[in-house]
């Protein structure tokens, strides 16, 4: 038995331990009428493609903090608007919307020589993973179910971030945003994971954080599931199925929509 449950505008099925019309045969030895579950049919998930900051760690209010130490220090006060106006960018297209708000500021390598120099601190002292997305992914490993993730960040602050939170042996595949043309929100990231993995785009499912990332990943042809970390972007999460908590349960569901 399926239920339906409706999230961020999108009714996702889920499955249910129990039937809650169940059918009943007459057990013969015990001469009594015994309730019965029908069998619940799982989804066949080919492949998970995740992002990460956001979604698999809580490493963004990291990014930002870094942000706002080494802006400070040319006169530039970090704004909650900033934060959403890059929320989900490659960092060279984050560097490009300061550089038109901050005068001088060192051009992109430059600036970055700094901003990871900080970043990276922060990553290795105060980095959270968010338990249910890495529980998720352990438990799709184990079953050998392939996945990927697919990132803004250039490889040097990815790998320091699976580094940092352990999870340097549970992907397959990586894709940094440094490895691609385009950024997020076109589907490059998505389709070069999709294509490393050896499996169609359109057979695998995405999970995502920001509109950003969701609006890259449907680009790309995949089912996508948004989790929503923070309840004002709920709504912001348009063309996915959103959910508060993320299990494989809810992924199986989604593919099969």
């Amino acid at each position: 038995m399926v239920r339906a449950r409706r999230e961020g505008g999108r009714v996702l099925p889920l499955p249910q331990a129990a039937a809650a019309a169940p059918g009943r045969r007459r057990d013969a030895h015990l001469g009594e009428r015994v309730r019965r579950a029908p069998e619940i049919p799982v989804a066949r998930l080919n492949a998970v493609v995740f992002d990460c900051d956001g979604t698999l760690v809580d490493s963004e209010p990291l990014a930002y903090e870094a942000w706002r130490r080494e802006l400070r220090t040319h006169g530039y006060e970090l704004q909650p608007e900033d934060t959403e106006a890059t929320r989900g960018r490659t960092y060279p297209a984050a560097h490009a919307y300061f550089a038109e708000r901050v005068d001088e500021l060192p051009g992109a390598d430059e600036f970055w020589g700094r901003f990871s120099g900080t970043l990276f601190e922060l990553l290795e002292s105060d980095l959270t993973p968010f338990d249910d997305a890495v529980s998720t992914a352990r438990e799709l490993h184990r079953r050998g179910v392939r996945i990927a993730i697919a990132s803004s960040s250039p490889r040097e602050r990815l790998d320091a971030t699976l580094r940092a939170a352990g999870l340097g042996d549970v992907f397959e595949v990586t894709v940094a945003g440094d490895e691609v043309e385009r950024g997020k929100p076109a589907p490059d990231l998505f389709l070069a994971a999709a294509e490393r993995l050896g499996v169609p785009a359109e057979d695998c499912v995405a999970v995502e954080d920001s509109p950003t990332g969701v609006e890259s990943a449907l680009a790309a042809g995949m089912t996508v599931v948004a989790v929503a970390r923070s309840p004002e972007h709920r709504d912001e999460l348009r063309g996915a199925a959103v959910v508060d908590e993320l299990t494989a349960a809810v992924l199986e569901a989604a593919r099969k929509l």
